[in-house]
């Protein structure tokens, strides 16, 4: 799909970027009368289709063109998932991006208000397409639909997680329209909007790619949400991981380094892709995944905590010379104070020298692509669907289990476990999937966030952390926005 955006760059930043970026909810009269004027044929859908896309990638905030306030897409989340719990944090403490690992974010953070509006942009977009998808031939109208719709489902339950209720806007709503635009509806009814949306994909969508949605990719996404949901659905959630591993599609990789670097390969269910050295196509997060200040503008922005290098020293096998690194005095240490995240060198950047990394030519025009789900975060969701809650004896549970630790080199047979625990799941989990942007995920769906969250907050010595914290506030431009109809957060 790389070749494609080159093709579409143009159009889809005269289609998209009319809209006022204060008001992503909804298109201004100007940005209609685009969309009504374009979509004419199956190629203009299309078209319209990887405009959602690009709006998931994001704009590289490396670039001289980026501005103080854009759409950043997930170039962001790591400080609103991985720093908002116990896996990494900002090595400053000076700035914004530092209040999240802290739970200091208030309503003017501008990354969270980034975040939010990045993610209702997609939500834009692909209620645009919706509204003009029988301008695509007659063969491909469900297709296209329930891609879109799976695309807004993505962001809707990214939103749910993160701020609980939020406005569900479904349609092309016009400015005036604030009671729908900005009334928050309750999260079960969020949830029934995510899980309608994700079952057309899983209806209608085949599995011809991996860096666009497909039934797979529909078929887990909508797991996790069984598994999320306030009763979760783990018959649900069973069946579906057990339709992906049945089609034969999928498979680990045979070294941990290559589902990284090995890009778009049997592993990956669903990618966003970037591209190298093109300042409008590639990302800035794997240069500022740096502890010194190297290559990225940032002093270190996600920082491995020295609990989560205790887990990979323990039972991280293979994985861990691929997942981080420590460097001079750091690097003598028993356990890394201040190590950093190498998951996602700059397009497989060289590690070798222990005092300064080069990290590629171009290390803020990064290419990496970002992940979002693989098999083996299927295979283990399917034996949390199994466990249902508890601790397991069930063979076909352990078994999912097991395949992802033996490929992180655990002997099949010695290390298999006769029950399998919660917390072992929970912790395999986290080195599996480590700097993913899952860890805070994952503790909220096992009901332990709290716990884990307040020990680890108490330990690191930030005192503002409490329970209302594991929602982040309602940005306080939004509130603005809505003339006081969008209600905040308790903090």
């Amino acid at each position: 799909m790389k070749y494609i955006k080159f093709l579409i760059i143009a159009i889809t930043g005269f289609l998209f970027n009319s809209c006022d970026s204060d008001e992503f909810l909804n298109p201004l009269p100007d940005s209609a009368i685009v969309a009504e004027t374009y979509f004419q044929s199956d190629a203009d859908v299309l078209t319209g289709i990887i405009g959602i896309y690009d709006a998931i990638q994001g704009v590289n905030e490396n670039t001289e063109s980026s501005t103080e306030r854009y759409n950043r897409g997930v170039q962001l989340e790591y400080l609103l998932t991985e720093h908002r719990s116990d896996n990494t944090r900002s090595m400053t403490l000076e700035g914004s991006r530092a209040d999240f690992h802290r739970y200091i974010v208030e309503p003017e953070n501008i990354q969270s208000e980034d975040y939010w509006q990045s993610m209702y942009e997609i939500i834009f977009r692909a209620n645009n397409v919706l509204k003009y998808v029988n301008k695509s031939d007659a063969a491909n109208v469900n297709k296209y639909t329930a891609e879109a719709k799976f695309l807004r489902a993505y962001a809707y339950f990214n939103l749910v997680r993160l701020y609980g209720a939020v406005p569900l806007v479904t349609s092309i709503l016009g400015p005036e329209e604030k009671e729908a635009l900005f009334t928050r509806v309750a999260v079960e009814k969020v949830y029934e909007q995510i899980i309608a949306d994700l079952q057309e994909g899983v209806t209608h969508m085949d599995n011809t790619y991996n860096s666009r949605a497909s039934k797979a990719a529909a078929q887990g996404l909508l797991a996790k949400v069984y598994l999320t949901l306030p009763t979760p659905n783990y018959a649900g959630a069973k069946l579906l991981c057990e339709a992906i591993i049945g089609s034969g599609t999928f498979a680990l990789q045979n070294d941990f380094h290559d589902v990284f670097y090995n890009e778009l390969n049997n592993e990956v269910i669903f990618a966003i892709q970037y591209l190298s050295v093109n300042p409008e196509q590639s990302q800035g997060f794997s240069s500022e995944f740096t502890s010194y200040n190297r290559q990225g503008r940032q002093d270190g922005l996600n920082i491995v905590n020295p609990n989560l290098a205790e887990d990979f020293i323990a039972v991280g096998g293979n994985r861990t010379a691929v997942s981080y690194a420590a460097y001079g005095e750091d690097a003598e240490l028993p356990v890394p104070e201040n190590a950093e995240v190498v998951k996602f060198l700059p397009d497989g950047s060289d590690i070798s020298d222990p005092n300064l990394p080069t990290y590629g030519e171009s290390p803020s025009y990064a290419g990496n692509d970002w992940i979002i789900l693989r098999y083996a975060d299927v295979l283990l969701m399917h034996a949390e669907a199994i466990m249902a809650g508890g601790n397991t004896s069930d063979a076909s549970a352990i078994d999912s289990y097991m395949e992802v630790r033996t490929r992180a080199g655990f002997d099949a047979v010695a290390d298999r476990p006769s029950v399998l625990t919660t917390d072992a799941l929970l912790l395999e989990r986290r080195v599996e999937l480590a700097f993913e942007n899952h860890r805070f995920f994952d503790l909220l769906r096992f009901g332990v966030a709290h716990d884990v969250l307040g020990a680890h907050a108490a330990e690191m010595g930030y005192t503002s952390y409490n329970i209302r914290r594991l929602l982040l506030p309602i940005p306080s431009r939004e509130i603005n926005l809505s003339e006081g109809i969008l209600t905040q957060n308790p903090q």
